[in-house]
């Protein structure tokens, strides 16, 4: 139970220190792909900015927004490794992400690569707990997959 505990309070500190001091947190001069999110069941709302270049490989992401610690913590937390993966990387990313955060089953295994990806964000797969918080988490995931995808806006519902 002791690993159990100190793994629990490390992914605490993670979402925490992130949530607190989110990364990214500016706008992005230049940014080409751009979509706004809402969560209209807490109102957690942001924006995400991407600089995509014209081989689909993703040069910068950024977001502005308010939220819980859980929403701020995963927006910060995705900026922070969707820069040098392509477009199709980081639209893999979020069913991947979606299954993790509810306990489902992904469709297909991860592309190279991405499995790193998805195990930093295991300090967010506690929200299955807790399946309003869902909806937290995958918020900036769902709105960055509409930027990518030239959409304006994402919601949570």
């Amino acid at each position: 139970m002791k690993i159990k505990d100190d793994l629990r309070d490390l992914y605490q500190e993670v979402i925490l220190d992130h949530g607190s001091r989110p990364r990214n947190l500016r706008p992005l001069p230049g940014a080409n792909r751009q979509a706004h999110g809402h969560n209209p069941m807490c109102g957690d709302a942001l924006t995400v900015f991407l600089k995509v270049d014209k081989g689909g490989l993703v040069r910068e992401v950024t977001f502005l927004g308010q939220g819980c610690a859980i929403s701020m913590a995963s927006a910060s937390m995705m900026t922070e490794m969707l820069t040098g993966k392509s477009e199709a990387e980081a639209r893999a990313l979020v069913p991947a992400f979606q299954a993790m955060c509810t306990g489902g089953k992904v469709e297909e295994s991860p592309q190279d690569g991405l499995e790193e990806s998805l195990e930093r964000l295991q300090v967010l797969s506690g929200v299955r707990q807790f399946p309003v918080r869902v909806k937290c988490a995958t918020l900036a995931w769902h709105t960055m997959a509409a930027a990518v995808d030239g959409t304006d806006t994402a919601s949570t519902e």
